[in-house]
């Protein structure tokens, strides 16, 4: 009867959602044990950096594998085992990438603080300029800020007087603190796993990498 066959959709329906309950569970804690594992890994390549301990060198091999395994299985719960856009490599390259060119830029200069030579007192004169690009989210929108620092030399001394670098929430890291605080309430409030916010923001035209995200996260929570 219909109501027989009504009755028995209700309980295939329940049973789906219990089924898509129990792996959305299963992937959030693989998310969670691939984010955790993934901090130690980057943690024990900085501390093996230039050493080469082979206890740690083996360590590190052990903990690539289980990595990889792990990572095979969230492919497999979210169904990405064949697309090779989202395939990520276990390594990452020391090399940092330029901020795409289309990102606004906000551009800060820092002169020196004081006029005149600090040593001598004598006069200044422009001899160059660094500078140091972070990613910041404002507004849910990416933006890049730009700090140049001048540097000018002392006529009479050649004493060389920059302004020192504004200090940074991650140490030499390139997330602004608006992108910190969005990835960390991304992943703690709204329960969005690292590897989604970045294929979010691989979407917004910025490349993330899971692993950076998650020694960002790493590094906040120390």
């Amino acid at each position: 009867t219909s109501s027989d066959d009504i009755l028995l959709l209700k309980q295939r329906l329940a049973e789906q959602e219990a089924l898509i309950h129990a792996l959305q569970e299963k992937l959030s804690n693989r998310e969670r044990e691939i984010d955790h594992l993934q901090a130690q890994l980057d943690k024990l390549r900085r501390m093996n950096f230039g050493s080469r301990s082979e206890k740690v060198s083996r360590r590190i091999a052990q903990m690539e594998a289980d990595l990889n395994l792990l990572q095979q299985e969230s492919d497999t719960l979210t169904g990405r085992v064949d697309d090779p856009a989202v395939q990520r490599p276990l390594r990452q390259t020391r090399t940092r990438k330029p901020f795409p060119e289309s990102l606004p830029r906000d551009e800060k200069r820092l002169l020196p603080t004081e006029p005149c030579c600090p040593e001598c007192g004598g006069s200044l004169s422009y001899l160059g300029e660094d500078a140091a690009e972070q990613l910041e989210l404002m507004r849910s929108a990416f933006r890049v800020i730009r700090t140049v620092r001048e540097k000018h030399a002392c006529r009479r001394c050649d004493r060389i007087v920059q302004a020192p670098a504004p200090s940074r929430p991650i140490e030499r890291g390139i997330a602004g603190p608006g992108l910190l605080a969005r990835v960390l309430t991304s992943k703690y409030a709204e329960h969005t796993p690292l590897y989604r916010q970045s294929e979010i923001y691989a979407r917004q035209g910025v490349v993330l990498s899971r692993s950076v995200l998650s020694g960002w996260v790493d590094a906040c929570c120390r």
